[in-house]
């Protein structure tokens, strides 16, 4: 008998334990609830190229023209209209990496260094970027922009392309258009050895565009007899 009543008392609890343990899950259960996460550190870059090269702004030419040039805004590929890094891993799947992110989205980006360059190579009497109020003899407009870091290949390597056409806005009629890529080795096999890439990239791309921009108002300009 004396085994017996030990193992009951054992098994039996106080019923003030009860609801002091039912307490204590539901403190903790909030506690969990409540207390701040460690969330990862977000990487912000920027597409800042070295400024364009001189063979760019020679072939271009310092102070030629009278005509005002109009820079759209940039649209890009359906998938990269985000301040998200995209990156391929296999053909035709695009990754975002978690904690990098571009500063904006790279159309912007590049939008500005595109007006910049141009205005930079001196082609032009001046260079706006649209929306704007002024009045413009030429307007380039860029689409299809794609940038990604593709570790599909070793090393990996940055790849930028865009689709450009230059428009007469007193014809209405299409000067020239282009599809532009420039393809860049990235240091490496990080995000931002991908970003170091990318800003290698659009500066070879820039120095392109500035070259057919040119070579296409020289091919259109009217001959003089």
């Amino acid at each position: 008998m004396s085994l017996r009543r030990a193992m009951t008392g054992r098994l039996r609890q106080p019923a003030w334990t009860v609801p002091l343990l039912a307490g204590l899950v539901l403190v903790l259960a909030a506690c969990s609830l409540i207390a701040p996460r460690s969330d990862p550190e977000m990487h912000t870059h920027f597409l800042n190229p070295d400024e364009p090269s001189d063979r760019a702004i020679e072939q271009a030419g310092p102070n030629r023209g009278t005509a005002t040039l109009l820079v759209s805004l940039p649209l890009a590929q359906a998938g990269f209209d985000t301040v998200r890094m995209a990156y391929l891993l296999r053909p035709h799947e695009v990754r975002y990496f978690a904690v990098h992110q571009w500063a904006d989205q790279p159309a912007r980006m590049v939008a500005a260094q595109l007006r910049r360059t141009l205005e930079k190579a001196g082609a032009w009497r001046a260079v706006v970027q649209a929306p704007a109020a002024v009045r413009s003899d030429v307007r380039l407009d860029v689409d299809q922009l794609v940038l990604l870091q593709d570790f599909t290949t070793h090393p990996s390597h940055a790849r930028l392309t865009l689709g450009a056409q230059l428009v007469d806005l007193k014809t209405q009629q299409v000067i020239g258009a282009r599809r532009f890529e420039a393809i860049e080795t990235a240091p490496s096999d990080d995000p931002y050895g991908g970003v170091e890439a990318a800003n290698r990239a659009l500066s070879k791309l820039l120095d392109q565009v500035v070259a057919w921009v040119d070579a296409c108002v020289r091919a259109s300009a009217p001959r003089t007899p």
